[in-house]
């Protein structure tokens, strides 16, 4: 195996650095302070996306630089998972970069789904307006009357009446729900029946938010922040009747579809949470050799050196192991790169949690402050050890195949 980037992938990363050096660093703190300002404590009905990200993107549209995600080179970069891995770092290390360049979640996964599985006439109507970055979309999956870390809990339905199909339920953490350009939700539910497996009684649905019987209740915050204006919802279903033609794939394959969103798109998230490490770590050494108490620069204080060799190791192992998982998921797919997907959902965000707690310790109350990105690097960290199942559950995946390789059964 070769982790070393191709031409192409070495080109684009190029192109992109330059570009977030170039248009979007000198513009960040800015623009986050004025979406701060702009949406703290207001109505989510209200947010509004700061002009620049509209001119940001066009330009990196105009400069090829879009839809990177995308392993088709027709619609996208036609990069393969590891030719895209080190983009993906590099534009974690900027809250703004994913969307700048059409590569920000949950809609790169939702864009998977639609180009996987998706007919004709999905494509069309939304796989080809997300691609253009014209709309923006929600996966609405997790629910809050059950452990969720449990898909099978789930209980909001899509049963099949006539030619459509009726939903209903509650979903909450639906990212992206408050984006003022939000317009099609893939819901995920049970379709009850006793024949199939309980893994092949779950659907995904294409929803547009304005259907009947859509309601948006509120906008949950991250440690109080809202991350405006894409958001965290929670909305209800009440009798929702979309026709068949909405349901992805047909009835009963949700899991099945799933997992094959949920592979790229963790590579995805773990490659950022390391770009955002590696920011942290920079961050952490300029205000370490910057600062001075005692008559010392504050890296030379309290074991803070070994923190940075730490951290240095940490980032670097975490990144190999999630490179390893990319190049397996391009040679296996999800279902033989199960162990690595699982073992870099667990280790990335951690890794990222404990560089940020380090960085932010150093930083003193600048480091919990909206002054610096740590904060947000410290939430972002925490929510993805459960955004993408519990780090427990994955665990739970790695030692359920190491005990199957000895011969043991699931129980």
């Amino acid at each position: 195996m070769n982790f070393e980037p191709s031409a192409r992938s070495k080109d684009y990363l190029e192109r992109v650095k330059r570009f977030v050096r170039e248009h979007i660093e000198p513009a960040e703190s800015r623009y986050m302070a004025q979406l701060h300002a702009d949406h703290a404590g207001g109505d989510w009905r209200r947010w509004r996306v700061p002009p620049e990200m509209e001119q940001w993107k066009a330009r990196a549209k105009a400069e090829g630089l879009w839809n990177l995600f995308l392993p088709d080179a027709t619609l996208g970069a036609g990069l393969s998972t590891l030719e895209y891995a080190p983009i993906a770092e590099e534009t974690g290390r900027s809250f703004l970069a994913p969307e700048v360049f059409n590569c920000n979640a949950p809609d790169t996964g939702n864009m998977e789904v639609l180009w996987r599985y998706g007919s004709e006439e999905q494509k069309k109507q939304w796989l080809q307006p997300l691609l253009a970055g014209e709309i923006r979309s929600v996966f609405c999956m997790t629910e809050p009357e059950v452990a969720s870390s449990d898909a099978t809990n789930m209980q909001a339905t899509a049963v099949l009446q006539g030619d459509e199909v009726v939903l209903n339920g509650r979903k909450w953490w639906s990212s992206g729900l408050g984006h003022p350009n939000a317009r099609i939700a893939i819901f995920m539910a049970h379709t009850p029946n006793p024949d199939l497996d309980r893994r092949q009684q779950h659907s995904m649905v294409l929803v547009p938010l304005d259907a009947p019987g859509v309601t948006v209740e509120r906008m949950l915050p991250v440690f109080g922040d809202h991350d405006a204006p894409h958001g965290h919802g929670e909305v209800r279903f009440d009798n929702v009747r979309v026709p068949t033609s909405a349901v992805i794939g047909g009835l009963g394959r949700g899991f099945e579809i799933a997992q094959g969103r949920l592979g790229p798109g963790r590579i995805h998230h773990c490659m950022r949470c390391i770009g955002a490490a590696e920011r942290a770590l920079e961050l952490m050494i300029d205000r370490g050799m910057g600062r001075t108490a005692f008559g010392k620069p504050l890296l030379n204080l309290g074991g803070n050196r070994e923190r940075v060799a730490d951290a240095r190791i940490a980032i670097d192992q975490a990144r190999l192991l999630t490179l390893y998982a990319a190049w397996k998921l391009d040679e296996l797919g999800a279902l033989g790169a199960m162990t690595e997907i699982s073992a870099i959902k667990v280790v990335a965000p951690n890794v990222l949690q404990k560089v940020v707690d380090d960085a932010i310790q150093l930083h003193g109350g600048a480091g919990v402050s909206n002054d610096t990105p740590l904060a947000g690097f410290f939430a972002q960290a925490r929510s993805l050890r459960i955004a993408d199942g519990p780090d427990e559950v994955h665990k739970g995946v790695i030692a359920r195949i190491e005990l199957a390789k000895r011969g043991f059964s699931r129980s």
